[in-house]
């Protein structure tokens, strides 16, 4: 890749405008992008990314360093680094910022087996957009076919394995939630049933029908803290488990841990609740009797 072969590497080749980077948001970290002065017979330049920069010029400005790069349009031109631009995962979002070379339109080329592509980003829905390029292809190129997609579309070929794993989990999520709230309901209305003389003899002695539901919903919410204490341990025990699913999120995310587990007590009160009110509601006389 570079003239000093102890410096020889892989980099992805990229053709592009400087409204390429406009277009996909790309920074300009340090140096220039691509300009008028850029042109087929002045020296060829580059940019190239984070990711070039600090495998290849870690100690050391790469600005003005001199690459060859040949192998994918056969122009053995030597180019010049001019800017560094933002990291790009263009490989996947599971894996790391790749090493990328850009290259100025107007003095290199793609390689044989490569297809433009174009770039496109309005304010106008993504529709109107394509059916507006469409027409300016039809006319300047009627014979060559060309295929349209949006960046949400493509975005969404790429997360659509990670989409349907994490719905899946969603899932079973959601059906382990409403199996916990049928359990503590079903615990708790069970030790209601047992304690109704209890229950019945407490009110007799004065007991309010308050204090009869936190009694109640009080044994609910100590089962509830133990299950989330639980949970949250098994938690952060499998994160790592769940880190390659995830991207721009953190495993242990602490807003995540504490609003799942606001959910959970608050399902897990609900569910204390329905019995609660039903021992609230109960006679003492009926209660003293019950066997």
């Amino acid at each position: 890749m570079t003239r000093n072969r102890e410096q020889s590497g892989h980099a992805l080749y990229c053709v592009a405008s400087d409204a390429y980077f406009r277009t996909l948001g790309i920074p300009l970290v340090r140096g220039r992008m691509f300009g008028d002065e850029d042109q087929s017979d002045t020296p060829h330049v580059a940019l190239i990314s984070e990711a070039l920069a600090r495998q290849r010029w870690s100690n050391q400005d790469p600005i003005g360093q001199t690459i060859d790069f040949g192998n994918m349009d056969g122009n053995l031109k030597p180019l010049t680094i001019v800017g560094v631009a933002g990291d790009v995962r263009a490989r996947g979002l599971d894996l790391p910022p790749s090493p990328i070379i850009y290259v100025d339109y107007r003095q290199r080329g793609m390689g044989a087996n490569s297809s433009p592509t174009i770039l496109m980003r309005g304010r106008a829905p993504a529709g109107e957009l394509v059916a507006a390029a469409r027409g300016v292809f039809r006319e300047l190129a009627p014979d060559v076919p060309v295929k349209f997609s949006t960046f949400a579309g493509e975005m969404g070929g790429w997360l659509a394995d990670r989409r349907f794993l994490l719905i899946l989990v969603g899932v079973f999520a959601f059906a382990a939630l409403a199996l916990a709230a049928v359990g503590i309901y079903g615990v708790v209305a069970f030790t209601v049933a047992r304690r109704t003389q209890e229950i019945g003899i407490r009110m007799a002695l004065g007991a309010e029908r308050d204090d009869v539901l936190r009694l109640v919903v009080g044994e609910g919410a100590k089962l509830a803290l133990v299950g989330v204490g639980i949970g949250i341990a098994g938690g952060l025990a499998i994160t790592q488990l769940m880190s390659s699913l995830l991207f721009g999120v953190s495993t242990t995310d602490p807003i995540t841990f504490i609003a799942v587990a606001f959910l959970l007590t608050a399902v897990a009160l609900l569910a204390s609740y329905i019995p609660a009110r039903r021992a609230m509601l109960l006679d003492p006389n009926s209660a003293l009797r019950y066997d």
